[in-house]
This record gives structure tokens, sequence and C-alpha cells, in this order.
């Protein structure tokens, strides 16, 4: 996935605004907004995030590695 967001790497505090686990999607929505998810709710909004025309930076290949 190509993604057009800052280089920084998500870390531990970065919290999922759902839930409030570890984030591992960062979004920044068309509108300027940035908004963080644990992969499971990433995955829960992916496809209407992607329809809106969000930028999504996926860091979740890094639970793998856990």
């Amino acid at each position: 996935m190509t993604s057009t967001l800052a280089p920084e790497t998500l870390t531990a505090a970065d919290r999922c605004d759902r839930c409030g686990a570890q984030a591992y999607l960062m979004v920044k929505l068309p509108s300027g907004g940035e908004l963080l998810f644990c992969n499971h709710h990433g995955r829960a909004h992916e496809e209407s995030l992607r329809a809106s025309g969000a930028d999504i930076r996926d860091e979740s290949a890094r639970l793998a590695g856990s």
C-alpha cells in the first residue's frame, strides 16, 4: 500500500480512537482529520474509509513480529 502520511511509526503510546487498544492503523481523512485504530477496528471500518478516499497506513504486520 502506498501512503502519503508522514514517515513516523506508531508507538505503544498511540491508542485506538474506538477502544483504546494499541493502534496499528493511522488514517488521514480527506477533510484533514486523523484517526488511529487497533487492527480489529481498522479492519471493521477499512472498506468505508477507503471508499471515502482516506489514506491508510497499516502497521499491523508488526503484530506478527511480536
